[in-house]
């Protein structure tokens, strides 16, 4: 199935390049995997290109093991995803390289590699979307360690997870590990396994599954919430972000990024494209229409205005104390963990 994979790869990424062949030289591309949804990369994409003329080769849907996959036939130059442990993951295996684009001071020390290899530009934290028609602000839960309890089993229609294998999730457990261990990890894995009342491929099937009032409440990353406001139906939902008291451990945040890769066959494009994406007004655009928040909310990122009203600035929550680039240590085995733990990887 791997060595498929790398095949259909190629297939696709030819097929992109002979589209562009009558756009400009190979000198004047880039090839950027993105692991984002494509609606959220490719207007930033073709803003880059407008501005410096360089032609983007780009494959949607890619993940981190492709990169992986690739090693010894080096396709991307940029590998942009929405989770900063497969950054950390590919920097770790040698397959990202450092740099110092101009700009990278910008980005908190937290929020990058120590040579710069992958750097956050937005970010996202966990927490509870939930339907105010089923349910009250007061009545939620407050805690991820609420999901122990059975009782959240009884809600109206019960509430709502993903699949194991989805990156929020992954990326979520990673950051139980490095609070609790694994052992109260996997019990809570075991327990929301055995009370949820839905388990949905994406954080998109259950905001718009909680909207709709299939479930009272469902586990997301908040801009998930955003995007549920500017729905024209369905859209009277509220969001709690969890772990917000005193002696309570913080929100878990993940973050969305970019990594440059080691040996990509346009690498000078590749520098440009990361110095070009540090300016404040293009980590502003990075946002776009996926409505996260940024690391840097003074560059003034732009929301709907059914959005604007309930738009926290980072700063101001109180999160987890891991360093998110510390994902990057659990990457690999979490995986291992979730399915061990009972919640399949994938919905059967």
């Amino acid at each position: 199935m791997k060595k498929f994979s790398v095949i259909l790869t190629g297939i696709l990424l030819a097929i992109s390049v002979l589209a562009f062949s009558g756009c400009g030289s190979a000198e004047e591309q880039l090839v950027v995997y993105s692991g984002r949804n494509e609606r959220f990369v490719q207007e930033l994409l073709d803003k880059f290109t407008e501005e410096t003329g360089i032609q983007v080769v780009a494959l949607h849907g890619a993940n981190a093991l492709q990169i992986v996959e690739e090693r010894g036939n080096v396709q991307a130059d940029v590998f942009i995803s929405n989770d900063l442990g497969a950054l950390g993951y590919l920097d770790q295996q040698g397959l990202l390289q450092g740099s110092e684009p101009e700009g990278i001071d910008t980005i908190p020390a937290g929020f990058r590699a120590d040579n710069n290899a992958y750097f956050a530009i937005s970010v996202r934290a966990r927490g509870f979307i939930y339907n105010k028609d089923m349910i009250t602000e007061e009545e939620m839960p407050r805690s991820i360690e609420d999901l122990f309890d059975p009782k959240w089993a009884e809600v109206e229609n019960g509430y709502a997870i993903t699949r194991g294998g989805n990156g929020g999730m992954i990326g979520h457990v990673s950051a139980l590990r490095y609070q609790w261990g694994d052992e109260k990890t996997a019990d809570w894995i075991a327990a929301i396994r055995e009370n949820a009342g839905g388990i949905f491929e994406g954080h998109g099937d259950i905001r718009r599954a909680v909207g709709a009032g299939e479930h009272a409440f469902g586990l997301v990353n908040n801009y998930y919430f955003h995007q549920q406001l500017l729905e024209p139906n369905n859209n009277n939902v509220g969001f709690i972000y969890i772990d917000q008291g005193e002696n309570e451990m913080g929100a878990v945040a993940n973050a969305a990024g970019v990594g440059l890769v080691n040996n990509g066959p346009n690498q000078e494009n590749a520098l440009i494209f990361l110095e070009w994406l540090l300016e404040p007004e293009n980590q502003a655009a990075f946002v776009g229409e996926s409505l996260e928040l940024l690391i840097n909310s003074e560059y003034g990122a732009q929301y709907p205005p059914e959005v604007e009203p309930y738009i926290v600035d980072f700063n101001d929550l109180k999160m987890q104390d891991m360093p998110v680039k510390e994902l990057g240590n659990y990457f690999e085995d979490t995986r291992v963990l979730i399915e061990t733990s009972g919640l399949d990887l994938d919905l059967r």
